[in-house]
This record gives C-alpha cells, structure tokens and sequence, in this order.
C-alpha cells in the first residue's frame, strides 16, 4: 500500500500498540533546554532511573539565557539556576550539551538542523512545542512535556496516539515581498488554530518546493500554532544539499547511501490523505497579526474582518474593520525559532541598509545560534544593524517569550518575527504583540508604524551570498 512519510516513519519506530490504543514510539533523537528538564531529571533520581541512551539526547541552553551580558554567573538569579542544573545534570548522565559559552550554542531548533542533528526520518521529541521545525527536513518531530522528557530520558520512548494526516498544497510562486512567514500565517488564519488537532501537516506544492530548507522550517516551525501536532516536508535534492557536510551528517560515501534511504521515506506518488487543502501562491501577500492568537491576522492591506471576538479586539485596542497598518510600534524584534536564521537576517539587513531605526522604536536584532551570529559578522550584516540603529545581540529566544530580561513593558507594541502572539508572551501582561515576518519588522522599525514592506524593496539590490541550494550554511567550532 502506498504510504506517507509520516505513515512510513511512525511504523518504522513502533515498539507496540498500548493496551491504551496508544502507539509507544522509539525516539531517535531527543533534545533538552534549561527549562523544562530540571524537573524530568529530579524525577529520574526520585526513581533511581538512568538516561536509557544518553548518546541519542542533545542539550542547549536558550530559553533564558541571557543576549546582553554572557559572563557567568549571570545577572538573573534564575537564568544562572537553570544554567546550572543542566550543566550538572549533563555531566551526571554523560549527555552533550552546548553551553552559553560554547560555540555551537543557540537555539535548540536552529542548532539541530546547522549541525546536521536532525535529519530525514527521524523521530524527535524536545520540550518545547515548536519542536514541529526539524520536520523540514523530513523529520516526525513533537514537543513534549516534562513528564514525557523523564520518559524519553529513561526509557527513549513515548506513548502518543496515532495522527491523521492532511496534506497542504501551495502551489505558484510568492511575489517578491512575501515570505515562508506570510505563507503560514495565512494557512493559520484559513485553517483555525484548532484545524490540525489530531493532524500531522504534510507540507507541498510548487511554492513549498521552490523554499530553502530554512523557509520551510518557518513553516513546520508554526504548525503548532494551527494545533497540529507535527508538520514536515518530504525530503528532497534542496534537504540534500543542506546536510551535506555538516557536522553530524553521514560523511562522503556514506551520505550518498542515506541520501538513497532518505528519498525512499518520501511520500508514495499514489499515497491517500485524511484531507487536503489547497493554496494559490500569488493569493497570499505580507501578513501580520492583529490579535491574540496566530489565527487572527490579515493582508497588509485589509481591514479587521472577523467574527466577533470582544477579548482580542478590547486587549489589542484594535475594532473590527480598523487597519493594522500605519498601527505605531514602539519594539521591533527579529529572531526566535521561527525567524532567527541567517536567511532571516539577510533579507532584514538588505531592507535596513542606508536607513535608520524611528527614534521611538527599541529594535533588536538576536541571532538564532552563535554560529548564525559568526556568519552575520562575517558577511558585515551585524554592522548593518548597528549602522540603522538597531542592537545586536547574542544568541537566544530573547523576547520570543520574555522569559529572559528582553521583555516589553506595560501596554508596547511589538513587530515581531516569532510565533505567539498571545496575552503577556514577551514578558509584560499587557503587552501587544504583532507577528509578521523579519523583512516587515525591518519595515516597521524604520517606518515607526507598520507598513507594506514592498515599496520599501523597490529598488534594494537583490540577496547574495545565499548558496542556490538554501542551506544557509554557517561555520562551527569543533
């Protein structure tokens, strides 16, 4: 029968059925942060349990570490806390971890792909819900919760029920100005954010196949916004190109027989899905959010129309059929998972070079990983930032969700290139988050108010340095 990459990978992991129903699946990858293995691993101890097999589990430091001041012990008490029990639980159970200061630090779902951790057909569980990124490389990848971090950590399994699968298509080519962050933000906004519960989204169309692997994780990055719970892309030459000598990657010979397997787990030709949708490319144009999920969002250009949600529109101080744009911002933030990756600078810095930052803006600027913060430098990018205005940061989620001291106060408005958009997610209970991508925070941050970024591209010479295959590749310390 033909199968799904999803089908194909979830069998190829099971150990059994549960007398639950549920399907108890091998992980082959796990990857740990500060903030919410503490409590997993006091559980192991609390059990007298070991780390089953502490050479699949990866560790980083990201969600609280600090982008200003890097020194150890850090300013914030609980940043160094954190900080320090993944350090010590690390060295207990001989699992690697990427330190603040080592170089290979960053975020956990930047530094996974740049290293060639996460590759074609894995299954890999992280805690953190956006775990759903690796699957851009072809990857079944689910955030977890603490309690199923111990799991992972004793026992390399999880317990999860079986997944539908729908299909989505998006098919012509994006107009220049509009990105892989206008493309899921529109595939929320049609699909709800609770269209994907009980779904894997499968990711395709000739839009989808023209992105580089990192706008496609962009794209997996965000199905847990639209409540699914993966979303990956099949892998392909553009997957191939990418992992091609990274650091964990199959070396020579042996990357041309992955390579082989790889496209075997592709989706069959005649495969079957649960459901499927459908988008036309030139139908989608720069996006941003207007309320207080992902879903509620709306062109550039439109007005607010929308049912009746009293909540959103009173928090935001937005009204139905008002504009979102020419809304004044008073911080723009490029980075996260979502955003956070030398292409997503690039395009920034192309859009902000020989402009300045509105004095009424705070912008910053938070590479994903020091090693897309090495490559920023490396190609002047950074001093670009600078030079407009904007602050150039270390490597961390930062004000994605303000569990560092990067966070809004009181009722700011945020241009943001991260994820949520919900109620005090970056930091102040009454702040307001606007989501759009990297390029349109640019624009905003320069404007002072939130605009079209395309006038803004009119004749801005076109990227360069970007390899044709999207790879975005960046160097690493050994």
């Amino acid at each position: 029968m033909p199968e799904t990459l999803f089908q194909k990978v979830w069998n190829a992991h099971t150990v059994r059925t549960l007398p639950s129903g549920q399907t108890q699946l091998f992980v082959g990858l796990h990857l740990i942060h500060e903030v919410t293995s503490p409590q997993a691993f006091d559980m192991l101890r609390q059990h007298g349990w070991s780390v089953r097999f502490p050479e699949r589990t990866f560790a980083t430091v990201d969600h609280i570490v600090p982008t200003t001041r890097r020194t150890r012990p850090f300013f914030d008490l609980m940043a160094e806390e954190m900080t320090g029990a993944l350090e010590r639980n690390c060295r207990q159970y001989g699992i690697s971890l990427y330190s603040a200061e080592d170089a290979n630090q960053g975020i956990v779902h930047v530094i996974g792909p740049e290293l060639g951790i996460t590759q074609p057909g894995m299954t890999i569980a992280c805690g953190d819900s956006h775990t759903s990124t690796h699957g851009a490389l072809g990857a079944i990848a689910f955030g977890i919760g603490t309690s199923q971090v111990r799991d992972v950590l004793a026992s390399q399994c999880l317990a999860l029920d079986p997944l539908k699968v729908r299909r989505i298509d998006v098919d012509g080519r994006l107009a220049p100005g509009v990105y892989a962050k206008d493309v899921i933000l529109t595939i929320i906004r049609k699909l709800g954010v609770h269209g994907g519960v009980g779904y894997a989204y499968e990711y395709g169309g000739s839009a989808i196949d023209a992105m580089s692997v990192e706008e496609r994780m962009t794209v997996c990055n965000m199905s847990i916004e639209g409540g699914a719970r993966a979303g990956y892309v099949n892998p392909d030459d553009t997957t191939f190109a990418f992992l091609r000598g990274r650091r964990f990657a199959p070396p020579d010979d042996a990357f041309d027989r992955a390579v082989r397997w790889w496209r075997q787990i592709a989706t069959d030709p005649a495969a079957s899905y649960h459901d499927r949708v459908a988008l036309r490319a030139d139908d989608i144009g720069p996006t941003v959010t207007w309320g207080i999920n992902p879903s509620q969002s709306v062109g550039i250009h439109e007005p607010i129309d929308a049912p009746a949600d009293d909540e959103a529109f009173a928090f935001m101080g937005f009204a139905p059929g008002a504009r979102v744009e020419g809304t004044p911002i008073d911080v723009a933030f490029i980075g996260s998972c979502t955003n956070g990756r030398i292409s997503d600078l690039e395009e920034a810095a192309r859009l902000v070079r020989g402009r300045r930052v509105s004095p009424r803006v705070k912008a910053l600027v938070v590479p994903g990983s020091q090693a897309v913060s090495r490559e920023a430098e490396r190609r002047g990018l950074h001093q670009t930032f600078i030079d407009a205005g904007f602050e150039w940061r270390g490597a961390g989620c930062s004000m994605c969700l303000g569990m560092n001291t990067d966070r809004l106060e009181g009722r700011q408005i945020c241009a943001s290139s991260s994820n949520r958009n919900f109620k005090g997610r970056q930091g102040s209970p009454t702040g307001r988050t606007l989501l759009m991508s990297p390029a349109m925070v640019a624009a905003a941050a320069i404007a002072g108010e939130v605009v079209d970024v395309r006038p803004m591209l009119a004749g801005v010479p076109a990227r360069s340095g970007a390899d044709p295959a999207g790879a975005g590749k960046v160097s690493h310390g050994r």
